[in-house]
Parts: C-alpha cells; structure tokens; sequence
C-alpha cells in the first residue's frame, strides 16, 4: 500500500514582528514637545505633591510620578483630554510609553482616582512652580498683567433653571396664603380659647409648632387617616394637609435663595454652582440665558500668570479677587493691569489708587470720549460746565447750578456718593432744546472723584505707552482665550462644582504655559 503524505506546512511567525528599538527615544523628534516638557519637570520637586504612601496589604499603588507627568503632558499636547483617552494614549503614543518607562499602562480608574483624591488639592501650587521656572527663564514681565475674561459654558442641563426673584415673589406670596389659612384655622380651635398668631412673614419653625400644636389640639393622626377617591377629608384635616404643603413650599423656595446667596440670581438644578448667564456663541440661536461660569485670566508675556473662576457675569467684580490672588502668589501687585472697560469702575480705580497700581482700565464710554469729538467736546455736557471763582457749576447761558442733595451709590463698597445739582433759573433760555427736555430747572449729577479718575485713565491709554499696552492686551489677552477656546476646541466645561471647575481650568492652565514655553523655545532654536 502506498501511503499519501500531505505536505502540511504551519507557518509560526506573523508578518508584524516587533521592530521598535530598544531605545524608544532614539525615534521621538528632537524638536518634540516631550522634551520641552520633560525639562521643566526636571526642575520641579514634584514628590512634594504626592501622597505619603502608608503600609497597607493589597496591590502595590501605580507610581504617582508617572500619572502626574502622564496627566500634564496629555494637557500641554491636547488642550483637554480625558481619562479615557489619556489611557488610550499611553497605549499607542510613543511618546507617553517613553515616559510610562516601562510601567504598565494605566487604566483609566487608577487615573481617575489620581486625580480626585491627590491631584485635585495641589493643582494650583503645581500651575505656581511650573510658572516660577518658566517666568525665570524666559525673564517674564510681570508688572504689565492683561485681564480679560470669558464666559464657558457649563455641564449642566439649559433648561434646569431656578430664578432667584422668582423664589422671592413665591415666598411672598405664600406668605399671604398662610396668614388667610391660620384666620380659618383660629376658628376652628376657638372653642379651646387658643388663637395662632398672624405676621407678615412666617419662620419655618414657628409654622412647624403651629401644625404640632393643631394636630393636638384637632386630636388628628395623619398617618392612620385613610385618604384617596371615595374618602372625604374633614375640616380639620384639610387645613393640616394645606398648612404641611405651604410649609414644603417655603422650604424649597429657602433652598432656592440660600444657593443663589446675595452675589447672584439664579443657578442650575443640575450644577448648583453655575449661573444663568449670556454666552458670546449662543447655539440656541435666540440669546437665551445658558449655565456657565466667568472664567478670568491675567496674562504676561503671553503667559497664563493668574486664573480665576467666578458664579457670576460681571467682570467688575471680578478684578479684585484675581489681583489679590496675584499678590498672594507673586508677593506684589502688578503696576500696570490692563483691562477692557468692563472692569472700569469706581470701585476698581480706588482699589488700583490704594495698591499703587496705575489706572489703565478703559470705562464704558471710553471709545466715545477718545474718537467722538462731538460728544466729548458736548458745551451741554456737566463735565464740561465751566467752575466761577465761588467754585459753582455755570451752564453756556451762564446760569449758576445750586447744591441740591446727594445719594449714596447702590453697591458701593467705599462710601460712594453722587451729588445733585439744579440751576437756578432755565426759563426763557435759549439753549433749552439743546441742553435738557425735562420741565423746570435741569438737574445734573455729578461725582466728581470718578470724573478725575476718567481724565487720568484717558490720558493713560491715550499716550504711546497706553496706546502699546491697549494693542498688547488685544494680542495677549484675547490670543490665549483664542488659542484655548478655538485651537483647542475647549468651549465647554466637564466638571461640575466650583471646585471641579477650578481644577479642570487649573490642568487646562498648566497645558497652556508648557504647550506656549515649547513654542517660544522652538521659535528661539529656530532663529539660532
């Protein structure tokens, strides 16, 4: 018999045979960004920020070096990048296995983890050394600061809106409808010789008492009362049952004012700490309000110096916090902080006047009075009445304007207050349609301390050294929200919290700086 040999061949090799070189380094681009990224983290004690590991059994914890450097390079590279996709990268990008050095990769729960319990409390002091080293290298000025402000969305829900005067006139209103069921309710106890009080407004606590007081006085037990279709209620139980749902009403709408505190009037059920504000790129399309928060930057020589994240929409506000977050973290406050006119106020001017920093903060009608000679030259204008010798405003028909009386400015924090002045005579004048429409004598209003303040901001920002800051503050100022915002796609924020915020704008900060140090030094090499 004659055998058949099959010719079975298996071939046990696979045409991807590794082919990296030992050394992965050899590969990366000398001009990467990792190298860049890896000589400031080199000059920086990082260990200081990592968790003093305890003697504990279990699996050994994955390096907390290598997540930290992991987690910064990913935001220099990308602008925002997730837990995922950090986790995905340290399995596919060169780069991140080079500084993985030969660890396993991480998941992204160990990443996440990272974050929250260690990374989330020190992220601001790590934003502060990474600044100290590039500051001293590149020589950075940091008494020019351009300020400017942003509004990003939040992670909240558009239409999970809660108004603060809506909850205002809730409450008032309540209040009227209790006092009308306590009337109805003394006259059911009367035959007890016992009578509630009636207010104009009602504690919780008080209510609380005087539906435990009802209760006993009716002889109710709420709990036993069979109730649904078919059961009527009685007298007594009717008025118990309102009562309990008023008292419910006033504690939710108590809730409601007590998140929205006094420095805003509305937030969001899904992010308590966001407020309903108006965003610059409205994708409703109809202005509508949207949750976010007013997220500040104080630059230097295109350098992130200071960051500050604020619940609510005015930038005037906001001036203060984010220099004296600057004082603390430089030990000094800057001596020219430039500033678009949303931050010129009364109250800012006085605050640079007390700090000896110089007003370089354009008001609300700063262009007008620079570029509209007919408005700012207006003989009509109170600012341009001409003072007598007695020290008396004199209109152009040279009638004298009298003291009449002053007001305190709403909101002022330094004693603001603004004069009132009337003229003595308006009748037969010639100039009446020119200078007022009202009936009677004009009456103006003058504060002169904020009038000096406006002439020392124009002659500031209307010299050449003005004029270059005012061009600086577009470029810098603007160029970072650009490049964060625009280059790097980042337009709406992940976290929720006032706390989440701070560290996610704190990591995107960080990224920023290392991202802009490694362009500097590209442009530097490139030159040489």
């Amino acid at each position: 018999n004659i055998i058949i040999m099959k010719n079975i061949s298996q071939v046990y090799y696979t045409p991807y045979q590794l082919k990296i070189p030992l050394e992965i380094s050899t590969i990366i681009e000398f001009s990467d960004p990792v190298y860049s990224f890896c000589e400031v983290m080199n000059h920086i004690d990082l260990k200081k920020y990592l968790a003093v590991k305890e003697s504990r059994t279990g699996r050994k914890c994955y390096d907390q070096l290598i997540l930290l450097k992991i987690i910064l390079f990913a935001f220099m590279e990308f602008g925002y990048v997730s837990v995922r996709e950090i986790e995905k990268l340290c399995k596919t990008d060169i780069r991140f296995m080079w500084l993985l050095d030969g660890h396993k990769s991480p998941s992204f729960m160990t990443i996440d983890n990272f974050m929250k319990n260690n990374l989330k409390y020190e992220i601001e002091d790590v934003f502060n050394d990474i600044n100290s080293y590039i500051f001293e290298k590149e020589n950075v000025d940091t008494e020019h600061v351009y300020i400017d402000g942003t509004k990003i969305k939040a992670n909240a829900n558009k239409y999970s809106w809660v108004w603060k005067k809506s909850s205002l006139k809730n409450r008032a209103k309540t209040f009227i409808k209790i006092t009308a069921l306590l009337t109805e309710m003394n006259k059911v106890i009367a035959v007890h010789s016992v009578k509630f009080g009636i207010r104009e407004e009602y504690a919780i606590e008080y209510l609380e008492s005087i539906l435990d007081e009802f209760k006993r006085l009716c002889g109710l037990d709420p709990e036993t009362v069979i109730r649904g279709r078919g059961h009527r209620k009685s007298t007594e139980l009717r008025l118990y049952d309102k009562l309990e749902e008023y008292i419910g009403k006033l504690k939710k709408y108590a809730k409601h004012i007590r998140i929205c505190g006094n420095e805003r009037n509305s937030y969001s059920k899904t992010d308590n700490d966001a407020t309903f504000m108006r965003m610059k790129r409205d994708y409703m399309g109809n202005d509508q309000l949207l949750p976010g928060y007013n997220i500040q930057f104080g630059i230097c020589d295109e350098y992130i110096a200071v960051y500050d994240v604020k619940r609510y929409a005015s930038d005037m506000d906001c001036f203060q916090p984010l220099m004296e977050k600057y004082n603390r973290t430089y030990n000094k406050y800057p001596k020219y902080p430039v500033a678009d006119a949303g931050y010129g106020s009364f109250n800012n001017y006085l605050y640079c006047e007390e700090h000896g920093m110089e007003k370089y903060m354009k008001f609300t009608m700063f262009d007008k009075e620079s570029k509209d000679a007919k408005y700012r030259d207006n003989p009509y204008r109170a600012v341009n009445f001409r003072v007598d010798e007695d020290g008396d405003l004199v209109c152009p028909n040279d009638k004298k304007f009298h003291y009449k009386y002053s007001t305190p400015v709403r909101g002022n924090k330094y004693g603001r207050t603004e004069e009132y002045y009337q003229c003595e005579d308006c009748s037969g004048c010639e100039h009446k349609e020119k200078c007022c429409k009202c009936q009677g004598n004009r009456i103006v209003r003058v504060n002169e301390e904020l009038t000096q303040f406006h002439k020392e901001v124009l002659s500031n920002l209307n010299s050449i050294h003005g004029a270059l800051l005012r061009m600086n503050r577009s470029i810098q100022a603007e160029g970072a929200y650009g490049g964060i915002k625009w280059n790097r796609a980042y337009t709406r924020i992940r976290r929720r919290g006032l706390e989440g915020v701070n560290f996610e704008i704190g990591l995107i900060s960080c990224g920023f700086n290392l991202h802009k140090y490694h362009l500097k030094r590209s442009a530097k090499k490139a030159v040489a």
